[in-house]
């Protein structure tokens, strides 16, 4: 191979220089003859836009132009790849759309873009004969969409489950391991910089969902956006559901779960208990995990660093070199990822979906009260599994106490609709909890 030096140069410029922009910036600085080497080409890294051009940059930017003004990199006829690192949805949107139509391929790790505007910025990007490259939008450093995409194309994958969320999962491994309040824990992700000053969309499942959003596009062409995925976090769950859940030998995970039956596609994001023992209920802490299901691949397993700075930057520089090379323009014309949303697949009804479920009651203590749960979980057609109701010999007669219950397999919307029937019981303390068995 000719040594970098006597390599053609391909220019790129950055937009957003946060934490995975200034990964990506060190990158290309400090292993620029090895993705040389790699890409065929030299890559030169001529602009950045920030926010703030004032504020201290831990990486080395000596002879890099910046600008606060993304336009100034488009305008730019030597530039031939813009890479977008600097998050949101909108105005990000509307900065590839624009470095689309000005004839430059686009590198991103903006899951919340895609999962909202992914079908416009495909469209776009079909008709300027252009690449999006977005490994880094989903699990970080973790190969997912190149997989899903490429490696199982011979696959219609039936079903996956992943958790993506690293913020969320060292939160609930910290509570069940150490048994910390959920506030504690979330401080304690807070002070190791794994959750944000304000964690909102990390722990109620948005960014989850908007992840969910892109492997169902990939992976069934779904043609859904965030709001279509039913979604529940982590920041209403209560200590001891982790704790029943354990007595019963699962682990609470939060799960993004797609699933594909002949009666449409289950597209869901909530807390779940997963099997002790299984490779999903031992991802912990601020790791990420994906399980792939095919129909001719079987079983496949995914897991390493969902975020963090060189976690990710690692799959942006990878995309960047994918785009040199001319492998992501042959495989964004192939894979077409967007390209099936005048054809969407139905959504499984409640009716349809069937699964076991964990159930925790608060009743009164006296004679007659199970029996009169499970009377109406009987007219729903819900069989139980195995129950738990700890001695309350020194509680006084008629205090209320909790009665976990795990179900056999049943129908989502009877179990939905018993624990409402049941949450209006005058022995039953609303509202009753009910969480997903994913065996």
């Amino acid at each position: 191979m000719m040594p970098a030096r006597d390599m053609e140069d391909v220019t790129v410029g950055l937009v957003g220089l946060g934490t995975v922009g200034t990964g990506v910036a060190r990158l290309l600085t400090e292993n620029a003859d090895r993705i040389a080497r790699r890409a065929g080409k030299r890559v030169r890294w001529k602009w950045v836009a920030v926010r703030d051009p004032k504020k201290v940059r831990d990486v080395a930017l000596d002879g890099i132009r910046m600008t606060t003004d993304p336009a100034e990199i488009i305008r730019d006829p030597e530039v031939s790849i813009l890479v977008e690192t600097m998050g949101g949805i909108d105005q990000a949107a509307e900065v590839v759309l624009a470095a689309l139509d000005a004839g430059k391929h686009v590198v991103t790790a903006n899951k919340a873009m895609l999962a909202e505007r992914g079908r416009e910025i495909f469209d776009r990007a079909r008709k300027a004969h252009r690449a999006v490259a977005f490994e880094a939008s989903v699990g970080g450093g973790i190969p997912i969409i190149q997989a899903i995409g490429v490696s199982l194309a011979a696959n219609q994958v039936q079903s996956l489950a992943a958790i993506l969320n690293g913020t969320c999962n060292y939160i609930l491994t910290k509570m069940t391991l150490e048994g910390l309040s959920y506030a504690r824990a979330l401080q304690q992700a807070q002070e190791l910089g794994y959750a944000e000053a304000d964690p909102t969309l990390d722990v109620d499942g948005t960014d989850t969902a908007h992840k969910l959003v892109v492997l169902a596009q990939l992976a069934f062409g779904a043609n859904v956006v965030t709001r279509d995925i039913a979604r529940r976090g982590i920041d209403r769950l209560d200590l001891a559901d982790l704790t029943y859940a354990g007595e019963l030998g699962y682990a609470v995970k939060l799960l993004a779960v797609a699933r594909l039956s002949d009666d449409g596609l289950d597209l869901r994001v909530a807390p779940t208990l997963v099997r002790k023992g299984t490779p999903m209920a031992e991802v912990r802490g601020p790791y990420n995990a994906v399980r792939v299901v095919g129909d001719a691949v079987g079983d496949v397993f995914f897991q390493g660093r969902g975020a963090g700075m060189m976690a990710t930057a690692s799959a942006v520089v990878g995309d960047l070199i994918d785009v040199v090379t001319g492998r992501a323009l042959i495989t964004s014309r192939v894979l077409d990822p967007w390209g099936d949303a005048d054809r969407p697949i139905a959504r499984t009804p409640s009716n349809k979906l069937r699964r076991r479920y964990y159930l925790r009651f608060i009743i009164a203590d006296r004679p007659g009260v199970i029996a009169a749960l499970t009377q109406v979980l009987g007219a729903h057609g819900i069989s139980i599994a195995s129950v738990i109701q700890h001695d309350t010999d020194d509680a006084p007669d008629g205090s209320p106490v909790p009665l976990v219950i795990m179900t056999h397999m049943a129908v989502e919307s009877e179990v939905e609709a018993a624990l409402e029937e049941i949450d209006r019981l005058d022995v039953a303390h609303a509202p009753s909890v009910l969480l997903a068995v994913e065996d």
